[in-house]
């Protein structure tokens, strides 16, 4: 690693200039945040995607190819999404909804009596018709707000355009950004002032890594567990299977996180659709299956250990996030916190060779 004494330090003028860049670039980011999804968006596709066109590029494939290759397959994978996934999920919520008062009614009638009996508590604590209401309730002002939302976006010509020109945009722009990536990130590397560009290569470098072993194997990782999830509970004949196996699934970055809440969840709906004991076993050997999947296979194959963030920072980084920017912030805390942990990792190597260390 470089030694901090060869970065020259940087004169009044320059710490002025690279100042008002930074304000500049952070207006202009604010003024047009309003337009940014589509470009964010089509980012996010497009580096998820460049590994893929470099490798086809390295075996001989032109590049042109191999972009159109990998767009048509992400294309096609978002629309199977929105076609198939999504309507199959809504409806297995929407038939939650409508049986859950089922559910509860079910509970009141045979648990509720025998725990306030064997703990002595006050029957009032365990009123689940209060909670039939209140769901039912709030399941009429969900449905009602869902019509008034479409209803408002269909009926307003300026938000239905907005919604065309972001669907046609994100492909659009992916396309290009995939073709173009090696390029933009070239002309980005020239723009590295010269004394800096050793340390600051490295550190992204670094982070490119780490990012890739989250973004792209996590994500693997959460798309098989929910995929082995979902076709177990599915063939124990768990009505909600799609349901609990993508909740168990979207939860699993957190390590074991996943496996106790859809084994929690898919133990309750499995004996309230059953109300037999002898299914919940067939329930614990999928979700048994699952994790030893996750731990021997799917995470030392698609992530390694190349994150190297502790459950207990993750737990921690997710709910910082969630804490200060809400779900955005949920989805940007594991990523931000991994970066962050090459940058810590690099200003400690620092540290060990600077003189307050050595003395």
């Amino acid at each position: 690693m470089s030694s901090p004494d060869k970065h020259p330090p940087l004169s009044s003028i320059d710490r002025v200039v690279l100042l008002l860049a930074l304000l500049s670039a952070g207006g202009l980011l604010y003024l047009f945040s309003p337009i940014l999804t589509p470009f964010v968006v089509s980012a996010f596709l497009a580096y998820m995607g460049d590994p893929l066109v470099d490798r086809l590029e390295a075996r001989g494939v032109p590049r042109a190819a191999g972009v159109s290759a990998v767009f048509v397959g992400i294309l096609s994978a978002c629309l199977l999404v929105i076609l198939v996934f999504l309507p199959l999920l809504q409806q297995q919520i929407v038939t939650l909804f409508a049986k859950l008062p089922h559910y509860l009614e079910y509970l009141q009638q045979h648990w509720v009596p025998a725990v306030v009996a064997k703990l002595g508590l006050d029957p009032e604590l365990f009123n689940l018709a209060a909670v039939k209401s209140l769901i039912a309730e709030r399941w009429q002002q969900a449905g009602g707000f869902a019509k008034a939302f479409v209803g408002s976006v269909f009926s307003s010509g300026l938000m239905m355009l907005a919604w065309l020109a972001n669907l046609i945009l994100i492909p659009v722009v992916t396309f290009y950004l995939l073709r173009d990536w090696d390029f933009f990130i070239g002309r980005l590397r020239e723009l590295i002032p010269r004394a800096w560009e050793g340390d600051t290569v490295k550190l992204i470098v670094e982070s490119d890594v780490v990012l890739s072993a989250f973004l792209r194997g996590q994500l693997l990782v959460m798309l098989a567990l929910a995929t082995v999830y979902s076709m177990g509970l599915w063939l124990v004949g768990l009505e909600f299977s799609l349901l609990i196996g993508v909740i168990a699934g979207l939860v699993s970055f957190v390590p074991y996180l996943g496996f106790i809440v859809g084994a929690g969840l898919a133990t309750v709906a499995a004996y309230l659709q059953f109300q037999e004991f002898g299914v919940l076993l067939a329930v614990v050997a999928v979700f048994g299956v699952g994790q030893l999947l996750e731990s021997f296979v799917l995470t030392p194959k698609l992530v390694g250990d190349r994150i190297g963030l502790h459950p207990v920072a993750v737990i921690f980084a997710v709910m910082a996030g969630g804490q200060l920017f809400g779900f955005f912030g949920i989805l940007l805390a594991l990523p931000v916190a991994a970066v962050l942990m090459v940058v810590l990792r690099h200003m400690h190597e620092r540290y060990l060779q600077s003189r307050i260390y050595g003395q």
